[in-house]
């Protein structure tokens, strides 16, 4: 790499989320063949001063508007050198209260390694005459001085340089340095974007051997959290799990493991409390401890004792009836009473079924059985609206705040949650009603997250529809809570008559069924199929794109794909359907160069974090409002609209967005559009399931456009998604002492343990026997509640699972 070494003249761009700046430098020496007096440096640089010279290695890069700048990897300051120069520069601004008498005592005392003694031991400070406070306060000020530099310096020296580097410090700070070469492998647990060949090539070049304990528990924690955290399962099999590490350790071309090795690096990842193994299983401890939470909070919502009156309810509801001028069948009715006598209820359905019909007389009974005026302005600022509306999406929450007329917000909004993680304590949620839409996509952690801010005499509602595709996070909570029978629970599945009339409806039941109807392929009113191979794909989807565009705005078209590559892909049709509905008109039109995207001024977009401090969050769709060009001190920026809320984002923060013309069906659950057109080809045949084709239909109102290959569709309509592994249900079961149903994956769980071949043994040893079936102490599996329920529900009774003895305690024989 070439150098620099010059002093910063000033910094012209400093983002304050990150360690990247772009600053101007004085040259005093390069390598390079340069001319010039100064030149632009950029990269992650940490906390730079003004002032100070230092020297950069990197490679010069020509940028297209603003010329060559250099692209800094690394660098380091350039501390004096002279006995005048250390005592200017301890003299400086930066350290209050030494003044140049003081430095020059200072370095005459100490010489030119001044500052590495002092930063090794204050005391030598004393011999100078400072105080133990002034020589503390110095000390301080110099590690904050050359600290980070020292860091970003270090990380770099074992292989972590840009973004990764700035993750990590960020992370860790000041001992950032500390705990990588303490075990490298646990940036595996604690950096996103970092596994096991990142963590791996850092820790050979700190000559970690092939069989060091540390690089086996990193092989194992990778392949869990791909199993879990990456690929949605709560647990992983003994076997899988094993296998997955030996590839992991065989991939660095270090020879392989004994099965006893690894055995005994899962028996230090669970006596170190990092993982959790029972019953065969082998969890991350935070999602075990996540289950065992989630299952013991219901526990205490559902047996909170109070309840309505059956007379009040049944003329509350005939109220509701005449109020929203409709007549509920016996089984909605049903619904709403029961989600009002419990404290928790589940209410799922396909399309067309009225659970949003069923949550407005849930919202409306409510409220007039406890006097809430449906007006959230009625409330003053101290005083909290009792009827919370929450979804997991900005669009859901829309949508659910269209159809109740409330006010409705994500969940992590509600919350005041930042982002999705496991070590956030929520405030407490006000009394009152809490309806939860869209919970199939809702996962572990989240629902974790939301259950501690619940407290016993909420009533809470979780809605849904338990065929659509799971959360993209660990688990499946919603098909959980309802396989298990803790919790009082409504399914709506008649169709009512004005969407009945919808072919897209009856389609959906149909797929959902397992089968393509006969008039798959006819034309309807409502939606159509057109057949084409997967070189047509593109062609087809512009023509149908440019149907639209005369009819439908912007947001009310979506296409929907279920991978990002490929012709039918996300990556590929989102620059198509852009040039369709804005299109670059002329050399004048304004654009941002993001590097995978155009955007323009029009443009649809996707919010792919959660930004509370921009009231933004993940999966809302805005549209550019304004681009302001780049200036010399600062970057391109991009103005975006969502529902009236714009947004400012500075060019290193586009990284946050995405078109949004065509997203992933993932992406769109949640959300509903006019038209839906979906390309399918056999291309993507291992994402070719049942539920997300159901997701996807499912999210058009009005029409939907059906591309590609008949076979794909056939395929994904008869192929059922592998079940998710998780342990709520057990959990759940035993909280509640209910009979455990009997599933797929504990009959799989079961062979994997006690029936493996020789050859899939996990270990033959009795330590890793006793390490399969640890039984964990009380305190971290056991239900905080051993009694059992103790108040007589219409779900206990229906799965046959009154206890003999409820309501019976203190009652004996003699006091009966």
């Amino acid at each position: 790499m070439d150098t620099v070494t010059g002093t910063v003249r000033n910094v012209i761009f400093a983002n304050h989320d990150s360690l990247f700046k772009i600053v101007a430098v004085d040259i005093t020496a390069t390598t390079l063949v340069w001319t010039e007096p100064e030149i632009v440096v950029k990269g992650n640089l940490g906390d730079l001063q003004e002032g100070t010279e230092y020297e950069f290695s990197g490679r010069l890069v020509a940028h297209p508007k603003y010329g060559q700048q250099f692209d800094a990897v690394s660098y380091q300051s350039q501390r004096p050198t002279s006995h005048d120069g250390l005592v200017d520069y301890l003299a400086s601004d930066r350290f209050p209260g030494i003044g140049p008498k003081t430095a020059a005592k200072i370095v005459d005392a100490l010489g030119i390694g001044a500052v590495d003694s002092i930063v090794k031991d204050p005391g030598v400070l004393t011999k100078v005459g400072l105080s133990e406070k002034k020589a503390a306060a110095l000390a301080d000020a110099l590690r904050e001085n050359l600290g980070l530099e020292q860091v970003i310096i270090g990380l770099g020296e074992v292989g972590l340089t840009g973004a990764l580097a700035n993750k990590v410090y960020s992370r860790y700070r000041e001992d950032a340095l500390d705990i990588v070469r303490e075990n490298p492998y646990q940036l595996i647990v604690d950096i996103e974007g970092i596994g096991f060949r990142v963590a791996d090539s850092i820790a050979r070049q700190m000559d970690v051997a092939p069989d060091d304990p540390r690089r086996l528990g990193g092989a194992i924690l990778d392949a869990l959290y791909q199993m879990t955290d990456r690929d949605g399962d709560t647990y992983a099999e003994p076997a899988r799990l094993l296998d997955g590490a030996k590839s992991r350790l065989a991939g660095g071309g270090l020879g392989g493991v004994a099965d006893e090795q690894l055995m005994a690096a899962v028996q230090v990842l669970a006596d170190d409390r990092r993982i959790s193994v029972t019953d065969g299983r082998i969890f991350p401890k935070r999602l075990f401890d996540a289950e065992w939470q989630i299952a013991n909070h219901l526990f205490a919502l559902n047996n909170h004792e109070d309840g309505y009156d059956d007379d009040d309810l049944t003329a509350t509801l005939k109220q509701v009836e005449g109020d929203l001028d409709i007549e509920y069948d016996d089984t909605q009715r049903s619904a709403v009473i029961d989600a009002l006598q419990n404290h928790v209820f589940l209410l799922t359905g396909g399309p067309g079924t009225g659970k949003t019909t069923v949550v407005n007389g849930i919202v409306r009974a409510y409220a007039q059985l406890n006097d809430v005026r449906l007006d959230p302005n009625s409330y003053d600022s101290e005083t909290a609206f009792p009827i919370m509306l929450a979804a997991p999406t900005g669009r859901a929450a829309k949508r659910m705040a269209e159809t109740t007329g409330l006010p409705a917000s994500t969940i992590h909004r509600l919350l005041g949650l930042s982002i999705d993680t496991v070590d956030y304590d929520p405030p407490e949620l006000p009394d009152g009603l809490l309806i939860v839409d869209e919970m199939s996509m809702v996962d572990t952690y989240l629902f974790r997250i939301l259950l501690d801010a619940v407290h016993p005499g909420i009533t809470l509602i979780m809605v849904g529809d338990k065929d659509q595709l799971p959360s993209v996070g660990p688990g499946q909570v919603f098909a959980d809570l309802l396989a298990s029978h803790a919790l009082a629970q409504a399914e709506l599945t008649h169709i009512h008559r004005q969407d009945a009339q919808s072919s897209i409806t009856t389609l959906a039941h149909d797929i959902n069924g397992g089968r393509l109807p006969a008039d798959f392929g006819a034309k309807q009113a409502d939606r159509s199929f057109i057949n084409c191979g997967p070189g047509q794909i593109q062609e087809a989807v512009r023509q149908v794109a440019t149907a639209a565009k005369g009819k439908f705005g912007t947001l009310q078209v979506q296409v929907l794909a279920p991978m990002y590559r490929g012709v039918a892909g996300v990556d590929a049709l989102n620059p198509l359907v852009q040039d369709i509905f804005n299109p670059k008109k002329s050399d004048r039109t304004k654009e941002i160069d993001a590097g995978d995207h155009l955007y323009r001024i029009g443009d649809k977009v996707l919010q792919l974090v959660n930004n509370p401090e921009k009231n933004v969050y993940n999966g809302e769709i805005g549209i550019v409002t304004g681009i302001q060009p780049a200036t010399k001190d600062d970057g391109a920026h991009l103005i975006v609209d969502y529902d009236g809320n714009e947004i400012d984002y500075a060019h290193n923060e586009l990284k946050s967005i995405t078109l949004a013309y065509a997203t992933s069906i993932h992406k769109a659950q949640g959300s509903e559009f006019d038209m839906v057109i979906l390309p399918l080809t056999m291309a993507s045949r291992r994402m070719l399931k049942r539920n997300l084709v159901y997701t996807a239909i499912t999210r058009a109102k009005k029409f939907l456009i059906m591309i590609g290959e008949l076979e794909a569709f056939d395929v994904a309509v008869t192929t059922m998604a592998d079940n998710r592994r998780t342990g709520l249900v057990d959990r759940l079961c035993k909280v509640f002492k209910l009979a455990q149903p009997v599933t797929d994956n504990d009959a799989e769980a079961e062979t994997v343990v006690t029936t493996a071949s020789p050859q899939e043994a996990v270990s033959p040893s009795p330590a890793a026997d006793q390490v399969l079936h640890e039984e964990p102490a009380p305190s971290i599996e056991a239900p905080t509640n051993t009694e059992g329920p103790t108040v007589l529900t219409p779900t206990l009774v229906t799965h046959e699972q009154v206890d003999p003895m409820i309501g019976m305690d203190g009652i004996t024989p003699q006091t009966a």
